[in-house]
């Protein structure tokens, strides 16, 4: 990386981490009146029409073959993630999640040396094996330092696994596109998906309507689809460009540390077991991203 772009990867890198590690307080914020598909759903629909100025002058700069791209990094980059991560957040701790999350450098690794043939030295094949024990361990732990399997802690895993995959695929099979044309556009195609389910299949309209608090959780949810869906994945994009995949993801890194902070303050509690997955996770990951 140049100068210039190594400056503006560090100030992305901060901002990504605070947008970010806020956003799992804010699904658990949501979930307290709406079920997880519902989250999700909103989550989506928020950012795709706030996006949809953009994404529409953004349409003249694709070629035919950009579409079904674009599709599959808004389905593996923001539609999967978000329903999987509502969903497991009823069964979970934000904090928890949000540490869960660190494993997203090692499958984009992963899936740049399987499926992209990137290579690496060994040191990182041992960060890789290392952050997946980590992960182990955070699906085994519980605050009270007993030792039971969640499963919904495989929710996260697939999440993260969609995360690196759609890294790979943006810096491989759509270099010639912009991170504002990417996310803008990725939102238009998967927006209405999200606009069906919540007006056609769930009990929406009624919850807000009708709910104590509904309106609170609402408002929630959105400001989660503007900053960490919208906004992030802009900026997140745009890493991915001037950076590498692999830095991209390493967001994670730090990440964390403020969704830590916002669940302690939210009354969560952790134990032996899930410092030590993180420590774990975090420690795998600077393996990997040695030079």
């Amino acid at each position: 990386m140049s100068e210039s772009n190594r400056s503006s990867s560090i100030l992305l890198f901060l901002l990504l981490t605070l947008i970010w590690g806020t956003s799992f307080i804010l699904i658990k914020q949501g979930l307290k009146v709406f079920s997880p598909d519902e989250v999700g759903a909103i989550r989506v629909a928020a950012a795709s029409l706030f996006l949809l100025p953009l994404a529409i002058t953004r349409l003249k700069d694709l070629q035919p073959h950009h579409y079904a791209k674009l599709f599959a990094s808004g389905m593996l980059g923001i539609f999967i993630p978000a329903f999987l991560f509502a969903t497991a957040q009823t069964r979970m701790d934000s904090s928890v999640a949000g540490i869960m999350n660190t494993l997203t450098p090692i499958f984009t690794m992963t899936i740049g040396a399987i499926v992209f043939k990137l290579r690496f030295k060994s040191i990182a094949i041992v960060g890789i094996l290392l952050g997946f024990a980590g992960g182990v361990i955070l699906g085994f732990s519980r605050a009270d330092g007993s030792v039971s399997f969640n499963m919904f802690a495989l929710l996260i895993v697939l999440a993260c696994f969609c995360y690196g995959s759609n890294l790979n695929l943006i810096k491989f099979k759509i270099p010639d596109l912009g991170s504002l044309v990417i996310t803008s556009v990725s939102l238009l195609l998967i927006g209405p998906l999200a606009l069906i389910y919540l007006f056609r299949f769930s009990d929406f309209a009624q919850t807000l309507t009708t709910q104590p608090g509904a309106w609170k959780a609402f408002g929630f949810i959105v400001l989660l689809g503007f900053m960490s869906t919208a906004v992030a994945t802009i900026l997140f994009n745009r890493l991915v460009k001037i950076s590498t995949a692999l830095f991209a993801s390493s967001v994670t890194y730090a990440l964390p540390i403020v969704a830590v902070m916002w669940g302690v303050l939210d009354g969560e509690q952790l134990g032996i077991g899930h410092f030590i997955g993180m420590a774990a996770i975090i420690g795998g990951v600077y393996l990997a991203n040695r030079k």
